[in-house]
C-alpha cells in the first residue's frame, strides 16, 4: 500500500532553525516528497539574514538549496506555512509554541516543555498513534481553533519505548532497568567540553534520568477520552555520556508479566510491524526493529548496525525475567 500523494505539498516552517536540531529538520525537509520548506525562524539576532548567512552549519550534508536564501524570521506567529516543527531551546519553547498553536498552527515539537502536559500527545507514531485522539480535548481546553501541539520524546526514550512496545503487547511489562551510553551529539552544540569527555565517561546528564523514567509511562499508557493514564511500569534509568560522536546505546533489563522463552522474545521483536496506513508514509518502515544475534560488537560495527539508523542492534539478548 502506497500513501496517496497530496494534491499539493504542504508548507513547512522550522522554529529554532539555526540550532543543531533545527539544522537536521531543515536538511530532512530539503527534498521531502510531501513538504516544502517555506519558513525558517530563530532568535532575533538571526532575523533578517538569509539562512546561509545566519547558520553555523554542522551537518555533513550541505545546506539544502531550498533553504539557503530563505530569510530568517523571528518567533512571531505570522509565518507563511501550514505547520511548524519546533527545535526551540526549552528556555523559550513553552510560550512560543503556545503562541503558534493559538494562532492556528499545528506545532510538532522536539522540545521538552509540553511533553508531560495532560492534554498534549507525546508521540511515537509506531507506538501510540491513538494518542492523537487527545487533540480535540486540547483545543477545547486551550481555546485553540485549528492549532494544536504534539511532542516527540527524549531521544533515548524513543529508542527504548519502540522496543518495549511489542514486548508490552505480547507479554506485559512489570519492571525495566536501563543504562544508556549516549553520544556527545545528543548534547547539542557546543555541547560537552572536550576536556570532560575525551577518554572519559560522564555518569550524569542533567534531567535525563527523570525524562526516561516518566515519558515511557505516558507513551505506553492510554488516552481514556479525557486524560492520559500512565502504564504503571516500574522503571529505573542510569544515563551516561560517552565519547562517541553519534548514536546512543542502551542496555536494558526487562521483567515480563508472562513467562516467555528467549526465542519468543526474539520473535515478538522481529515480527513487530506498523499498520498499513503508517507503513505507506514516505519515510516509514513496516518493520522498524531489527534483531541481531551477533555477540561480537566489532561484527556489528563492520556491518554498519552500530551507526545511527532506524533500527535496534541487539548485542546480546539476555534471558528475560518473567513473573
Amino acid at each position: 500500500m502506497q500513501a496517496k500523494q497530496p494534491e499539493k505539498k504542504w508548507k513547512a516552517g522550522v522554529l529554532g532553525a539555526t540550532g543543531v536540531v533545527g539544522q537536521r529538520l531543515v536538511q530532512m525537509l530539503g527534498d521531502h516528497p510531501w513538504f516544502d520548506l517555506t519558513e525558517v525562524a530563530a532568535s532575533e539576532r538571526s532575523s533578517g539574514k538569509t539562512y546561509a548567512e545566519a547558520v553555523s552549519w554542522h551537518l555533513d550534508a550541505p545546506i539544502p538549496e531550498s533553504a539557503r536564501n530563505l530569510v530568517v524570521k523571528g518567533l512571531d506567529p505570522s509565518l507563511d506555512c501550514d505547520f511548524v516543527l519546533s527545535a526551540l531551546d526549552s528556555s523559550v519553547a513553552g510560550s512560543a509554541e503556545e503562541d503558534f498553536a493559538r494562532a492556528g498552527y499545528p506545532v510538532v515539537s522536539n522540545s521538552r516543555n509540553h511533553r508531560m502536559d495532560p492534554d498534549v500527545p507525546l508521540l511515537i507514531p509506531e507506538v501510540n498513534a491513538a494518542h492523537l485522539d487527545a487533540i480535540p480535548r486540547q483545543q477545547k481546553n486551550r481555546d485553540y481553533d485549528t492549532g494544536f501541539i504534539i511532542t516527540n520524546p527524549n531521544c533515548s526514550t524513543a529508542g527504548l519505548v519502540l522496543v518495549l512496545k511489542p514486548l508490552a503487547d505480547a507479554f506485559g511489562l512489570e519492571k525495566i532497568f536501563v543504562v544508556t551510553l549516549q553520544a556527545i551529539s545528543g548534547a547539542g552544540y557546543p555541547g560537552v567540553p572536550s576536556m570532560d569527555i575525551q577518554g572519559n565517561v560522564v555518569p550524569f546528564i542533567s534531567g535525563e534520568e527523570e525524562k526516561m523514567q516518566l515519558e515511557p509511562q505516558k507513551l505506553l499508557g492510554k488516552w481514556d477520552g479525557s486524560r492520559f493514564v500512565d502504564a504503571g511500569i516500574g522503571l529505573s534509568a542510569h544515563c551516561n555520556r560517552v565519547p562517541v560522536v553519534d548514536g546512543h546505546l542502551e542496555c536494558v533489563s526487562v521483567g515480563l508479566k508472562k513467562i516467555a522463552s528467549l526465542d519468543e522474545v526474539r520473535e515478538a521483536l522481529r515480527n513487530f510491524e506498523v499498520g498499513a496506513e503508517l507503513a505507506s508514509l514516505p519515510t516509514a518502515l513496516k518493520n522498524p526493529i531489527v534483531v541481531l544475534d551477533d555477540e561480537n560488537a566489532e561484527l556489528l560495527a563492520a556491518r554498519g548496525f552500530l551507526k545511527p539508523r532506524a533500527a535496534v542492534a541487539e548485542r546480546k539478548l539476555a534471558e528475560p525475567v518473567s513473573r
